[in-house]
């Protein structure tokens, strides 16, 4: 599935993993882990001569993850040529690979008696939400001298012997891919754990725009002094109503925001004094809830920002950019549930990472089905199916011998998809998600086979 009948030949057009029988075979391999998403290997195979071949490939220690995502990362690059701004969203999330404890070379979570390892993936998105693909994908293992050292001591150390180096690597990435893109606007975005003062320094360094939650109440140049309340002393701008989605307990809301903007200053930590840091000046954005319903917590966004800030509209904007890093949160979804590379078993954390380049390729082409289907419902089918399968997913779904004339819009061949994995297209259902699409892909690679055996192509 892809832009033509042969998206994977296209996503994995400069791999080199130096044969080109071993790049033939990622090819087959990513086309058929495509199909069933959510399946074992030895499902998305199909044959016990395929699954064979499969774990060869991801056994075989001359084949590198990162020459595997490598090719992804160049077409990510050229996803993105066409668009004027792109946000590279960042966050991290942990494997856990504690139910399989013959893995050799892994690290430790969260305590010593979990053991997995972390990845920090950086994303490139749409301002309209559209996934582009990975332009890095960071991965490291704590060691159990990491629970022993003191956060006393950990606080001493540079910060590239830090986990917080993650954010860096992320940052030197996105360098990389605006060189790339001269055109092309990219702005960096973090949570609010990307609140260090080090991430300011590079990105200045850079020359990067970032957007970051702010965590820290930092100390800035200004009769207020501490970076909370000089926004709040700031005049309101403006409003925003926004809708908050249901959650357990609690059902689907709206909340009115009032929306504060300040150009900052920011001084220093005050213990890093003596390393010749310089102050940083950033725009700060506040949009907090002041009358929440009983019961509910207010909602409150404190963003920091390179990008200018000088108006209401440009504060929204900000607002708006930030919300496209969930985005990066629903991809690490997609690869733990919808993938479940937390199921898969090998000898040693190298096949492992092998096989998570794979699927982290793999994952990112489900979200992009999601996300493309709303941002350009009226696109034709064919900018994500084959011709093959759209036909079988029109014939099955119609109930009808003969495929439609008129090929079918995107949004359509989604729908139709989603309803093979459970959704059932009311009303209130909004948009079809991930679950119900690798739901769905599974079992479109069965009819399509069936398809095919009855019909000429």
């Amino acid at each position: 599935m892809g832009t033509d009948e042969n998206w994977a030949e296209a996503e994995f057009d400069t791999v080199d993993l130096g044969d080109k029988r071993r790049n033939k075979r990622l090819i087959e391999l990513a086309k058929q882990r495509a199909g069933r998403p959510n399946g074992s290997i030895s499902s998305s195979c199909g044959s016990a001569a395929a699954t064979k071949a499969a774990y060869r490939l991801l056994d075989n220690e001359a084949v590198g993850a990162e020459e595997i995502l490598s090719a992804h990362y160049e077409s990510s690059i050229q996803r993105a040529q066409s668009e004027k701004i792109v946000l590279a969203v960042q966050d991290t999330t942990e494997l856990d690979y504690s139910h399989h404890p013959g893995t050799q070379g892994l690290g430790y979570l969260s305590t010593l008696k979990q053991q997995g390892m972390y990845v920090h993936s950086t994303f490139l998105v749409t301002p309209e939400q559209v996934p582009l693909g990975l332009i890095d994908q960071y991965l490291w293992m704590r060691e159990a001298a990491d629970f022993v050292t003191k956060k006393k001591q950990r606080r001493k150390l540079p910060i590239e012997e830090k986990e917080s180096w993650k954010w860096i690597v992320s940052l030197e990435a996105t360098a990389r891919a605006q060189k790339q893109l001269p055109d092309t606007h990219i702005i960096n975005v973090g949570d609010s754990e990307a609140d260090v003062y080090d991430v300011f320094v590079r990105a200045q360094q850079l020359n990067l725009d970032i957007i970051v939650r702010a965590a820290q109440n930092r100390v800035v140049v200004g009769e207020n002094r501490y970076l909370k309340s000089t926004l709040e002393n700031q005049p309101s701008v403006g409003k925003k109503t926004i809708c908050v989605s249901r959650r357990t307990g609690k059902p689907a809301r709206k909340a009115k925001l009032i929306i504060h903007f300040v150009a900052l200053t920011f001084l220093p930590p005050t213990q890093r004094q003596n390393e010749g840091l310089p102050k940083i000046m950033l725009y700060g954005v506040l949009a907090h809830e002041e009358t929440p319903p009983e019961g509910e917590d207010p909602i409150q966004w404190l963003l920091l920002t390179t990008l200018k800030v000088t108006c209401l509209t440009e504060a929204l904007m900000i607002l708006e950019y930030y919300t496209c890093r969930w985005a990066v949160e629903t991809y690490h979804k997609v690869l733990k549930s919808g993938c479940r590379v937390e199921e898969r078993q090998f000898a040693d954390a190298d096949n492992l990472q092998r096989y998570l380049a794979l699927d982290a390729i793999v994952a990112w082409r489900v979200l992009y089905l999601t996300m493309l289907s709303r941002a350009g419902p009226e696109l034709p089918c064919t900018a994500f199916f084959a011709s093959e399968e759209w036909q079988a997913l029109a014939c099955f779904s119609l109930k009808s011998q003969k495929a439609p004339a008129k090929t079918p819009s995107l949004q359509q061949a989604v729908l139709w998809l989603s309803s093979l994995g459970g959704f059932l297209g009311r009303k209130s259902d909004g948009h079809p998600g991930p679950k119900s699409l690798w739901i769905g892909l599974q079992r479109l690679t069965d009819i399509t086979a069936t398809w095919l055996l009855f019909h000429d192509t």
